[in-house]
């Protein structure tokens, strides 16, 4: 997924001269293509992340289209008021990319990992929210991303966990991505995002009966497309790397308490911080995302 993102940052910017990429003293390597081909269209804020955004807000009001880049515990953890109230109260085309989200920096420990970023984000008025589950989904969203000329947030989790798709995407901001039809006289789904996506491919093919829903877009999510989901379902289990509390899961809640009375399941992180440091595998084991808690856990459920 990251070299896939640096592609198509090269392939924006060489395209259009407004774009500008700011970074908080992260990314080296990441953008080294970016910087050989068009090194007028970087800039290395620092250890900044705040002013960062109040230079981006600059920018953008002068006909740049900048694009903000920093782990995800900082963009936009450590900025949502600046995300606030310099960009999006005047809704203005600055992209936020958020590296890392979840335990990717699990060594790092509790100030690096971000499972809050999407409860934070949503309630800001005029950002969108898009979280790619593999390198596919990330190029339509980068690409739409940058069509919107709006501020989103693009929140990017491990980048290593393999394709789902085998072809280029054509769906639209908000919509739902139905890869897998429930069967079986119960019909239960598994709705993923982000890097949940390639666990939740895994848990179908141990449990060939379960649906598999993506949803790339998490602010807005196509009404229309979330009530036939409702309808065609008996039980829903969302499952995201990211708290039990104002992502994925509640996003679903909330949508079928105004459209269906459908039964939902959501997993994710608990409401607790991690205990220890360690690998980003043994991170998933000790908050219970990992595949075997998964298949135990969903054995139950269905």
């Amino acid at each position: 997924m990251r070299d896939t993102f640096s592609d198509k940052l090269v392939e924006i910017a060489s395209e259009d001269s407004t774009v500008m990429l700011l970074s908080g003293d992260h990314g080296y390597g990441l953008f080294n293509s970016l910087r050989e081909a068009k090194p007028a269209q970087f800039i290395n804020m620092g250890v900044a992340e705040q002013n960062m955004v109040g230079v981006a807000a600059g920018l953008s009001r002068v006909g740049f289209k900048p694009i903000v880049y920093g782990l995800s515990a900082f963009i936009p953890i450590r900025v949502l008021e600046q995300i606030k109230l310099d960009v999006c109260h005047d809704n203005l085309p600055v992209i936020f990319i958020g590296d890392g989200a979840g335990f990717v920096y699990s060594h790092l420990g509790t100030s690096h990992q971000s499972t809050e970023d999407i409860a934070a984000t949503r309630a800001i008025p005029n950002l969108i929210i898009l979280s790619p589950g593999d390198r596919f989904e990330l190029e339509r969203c980068f690409q739409l991303a940058y069509d919107s000329s709006l501020p989103v947030y693009l929140r990017l989790g491990k980048a290593d966990r393999g394709d789902i798709h085998s072809k280029d995407l054509n769906f639209d901001i908000g919509d739902l991505l139905t890869l897998k039809y429930s069967l079986g006289p119960r019909r239960v789904s598994i709705v993923a995002t982000g890097s949940m996506l390639k666990m939740a491919s895994r848990l179908c093919e141990h449990f060939p009966n379960l649906g598999l829903v993506s949803v790339p877009s998490l602010k807005p999510i196509n009404a229309n497309q979330a009530c036939k989901l409702f309808h065609d379902n008996d039980c829903l289990i969302t499952l995201e790397e990211h708290s039990i509390y104002g992502g994925l899961g509640s996003i679903f809640c909330e949508m079928s308490s105004e459209f269906s009375d459908i039964e939902i399941f959501k997993i994710g992180v608990q409401d607790r911080f991690s205990e220890h440091c360690g690998t980003y595998e043994y991170l998933l084991q000790e908050h219970k995302i990992d595949f075997k808690s998964l298949k135990n856990e969903i054995g139950k459920i269905i």
